[in-house]
């Protein structure tokens, strides 16, 4: 046995994956995702971070860690075409996770009027429109459709869904799947509701593989 088949082993081991969960391809929800250790105040060996770090998803090592268990893995994010920054990061998905195995899409921009007098939030966060009218820009882009849709065009290719989102709108997607005879694996972190956790064989803690798709940062100035 060389050094990955031993990882492979282990990991599914200290994971709770048996052979019976056979061919697993794993779905990657990145906008959920990259949320889980946002309030996070300890590392994975539970020492406090100093106020100038916060702990991120290590794109490379998430990738590493869901090929150690997965046939297959494909992720989801979107970009803000306006925005460099998430153009140079949409880039770094797409090289990590291949060109055909990452799905993107432009966010949406809303807006949300409010009365400024009455909003709690930061100036800095409050635009006004050509008409005078406060309102603050929320942007929004969510994957249910297209991941939805490509977990039931692959269904011949995998006798596992893993899922990586805390999302309760995949409850109906796990329970359709299994109908069909899959077995449905849920990586998530936080709360989840009932439903969701019901659907789902295996429910696998993001406090539990912190150390194994988690990186600590310095924030920047």
């Amino acid at each position: 046995m060389d050094l990955q088949d031993f990882k492979k082993q282990h990991i599914k081991e200290e994971l709770g994956i048996t052979e019976n969960f056979g061919k697993i391809f794993s779905f990657i929800d990145f906008g959920n995702v990259n949320n889980w250790f946002k309030h996070d105040r300890q590392s994975w060996d539970n020492k406090e971070i100093s106020e100038n770090e916060s702990i991120e998803i290590d794109v490379l090592k998430l990738k590493e860690f869901a090929d150690l268990f997965s046939e297959k893995v494909r992720c989801y994010y979107g970009k803000d075409t306006k925005n460099k920054g998430s153009l140079n990061f949409d880039y770094v998905l797409e090289t990590t996770f291949g060109k055909h195995s990452f799905v993107s899409k432009d966010l949406q921009r809303i807006k949300h009027y409010i009365d400024s007098q009455d909003g709690d939030e930061k100036p800095k966060y409050l635009e006004k429109d050509k008409e005078g009218k406060t309102y603050i820009e929320i942007r929004k882009c969510n994957f249910d459709v297209e991941l939805s849709v490509d977990a039931i065009k692959k269904i011949n290719q995998y006798d596992t869904f893993c899922l990586f989102s805390g999302d309760a709108d995949f409850v109906y997607l796990n329970n359709f799947l299994k109908k069909r005879q899959k077995k449905i694996i849920l990586v998530k972190a936080g709360y989840i509701t009932t439903k969701l956790r019901e659907s789902a064989d295996l429910v696998i803690n993001a406090q539990n593989i912190k150390k194994n798709i988690a990186q600590i940062r310095q924030k920047p100035d």
